[in-house]
């Protein structure tokens, strides 16, 4: 009897260590949606969508705030597990057919520029000036799903934690700038919503990121996007596996280094293919699909409000000059490979 009491108490402790960075995401969130509700009736439409301006305000927040022990975890719940849910309930939205009706090139793109990412990624990190672990750190997250590939990557190939802090911290800095710089290439290269989804798919870092940056700019886009997201979020296991094997091999067939693949492939995605298939399959009616766009666009914004009280600008600071570089360049690279996969391939 004590020990389920005392279970009680553990778990009743954990929910409220929760509420404090909870109920400010959610301020956060609301202030971001009455934002856009007051351009629309200011401009005729939102300049800025509660997306970008709940990161927008989140990181505002952060920066006057400075660390807030107490949000944390709260925070950290709405960022990662509240987007998670809100990804995967987007898949009852998709109509797949109609995402890849350019044919099977779209999928091969993604593996093409993923390959030639990383190679040149690492390349540049290395004439840089950086170790080759911080170097395949920097190239993983760049081409695949910025801090989510650096953290799985990282263990496989033994890297030091100061790696991992310095390539994280610039990579979420980087990435919102991505997000709010990405759309200014629309008019310039005549992107099509279609093709833009794909850009923002290719070359943003991470999920939420994603979603903000492309959801802003149509819900076609927002569509294309995810999936090409997501299909490079995939290749996060056979890159992990790469590097594990090599790592054997360099150490005589013996690694220290574990991979679980069941890990690499995370829940959201998968129960997004399921609903995505179920919707492509008319399983999942229009009212329903309705519905769930209403609340996977709830989530997203509250997701996107902490995204940006999770992120600290000041972090740069401490990175170093050598590694802005290598993530800036990968950057560009990848955003120019991107481009020229697009118009070679002749996605409308």
């Amino acid at each position: 009897m004590a020990t389920h009491s005392g279970e009680a108490a553990s778990l009743s402790t954990e929910i409220r260590s929760f509420v404090p960075g909870v109920l400010v995401t959610l301020v956060v969130t609301l202030v971001a949606v009455a934002g856009g509700r007051i351009e629309e009736r200011a401009f005729g439409r939102a300049i800025i969508e509660p997306l970008v301006l709940a990161i927008l305000l989140g990181m505002a927040v952060r920066t006057l705030m400075g660390e807030w022990r107490a949000g944390e975890s709260g925070i950290r719940f709405v960022s990662k597990n509240v987007l998670e849910v809100a990804v995967f309930i987007l898949g009852a939205t998709m109509d797949i057919p109609r995402l890849f009706a350019s044919g099977p090139a779209l999928a091969l793109g993604i593996v093409l520029l993923v390959c030639t990412a990383l190679a040149g990624g690492y390349a540049i990190g290395r004439v840089a000036g950086l170790s080759p672990n911080l170097a395949v750190l920097v190239a993983c997250g760049n081409a695949i799903c910025g801090n989510s590939a650096i953290a799985a990557v990282a263990p496989v190939i033994g890297a030091e934690t100061e790696d991992v802090a310095a390539s994280i911290a610039l990579t979420a800095v980087l990435g919102i700038a991505v997000v709010l710089a990405l759309p200014l290439f629309i008019t310039p290269l005549a992107l099509s919503n279609y093709q833009y989804g794909v850009l923002a798919g290719l070359t943003v870092y991470a999920v939420p990121q994603v979603l903000a940056a492309a959801f802003a700019v149509s819900a076609l886009s927002g569509q294309v996007a995810t999936v090409v997201k997501l299909a490079r979020v995939l290749m996060l296991g056979p890159v992990v596996l790469f590097f594990a094997l090599r790592g054997r091999r360099a150490n005589g067939g013996a690694s220290e280094s574990s991979v679980s693949l069941g890990k690499l492939i995370p829940w959201f995605v998968i129960g997004f293919i399921a609903l995505a298939t179920l919707r492509s399959t008319n399983v999942i009616g229009g009212e329903l699909a309705n519905a769930a766009k209403l609340i996977a666009g709830w989530l997203t914004i509250l997701a996107m409000a902490g995204l940006g009280l999770s992120v600290d600008v000041r972090a740069v600071r401490a990175v170093g000059a050598r590694v802005v570089l290598a993530v800036g360049g990968s950057l560009v690279t990848l955003i120019a490979l991107a481009v020229g996969l697009i118009k070679i391939l002749g996605f409308r």
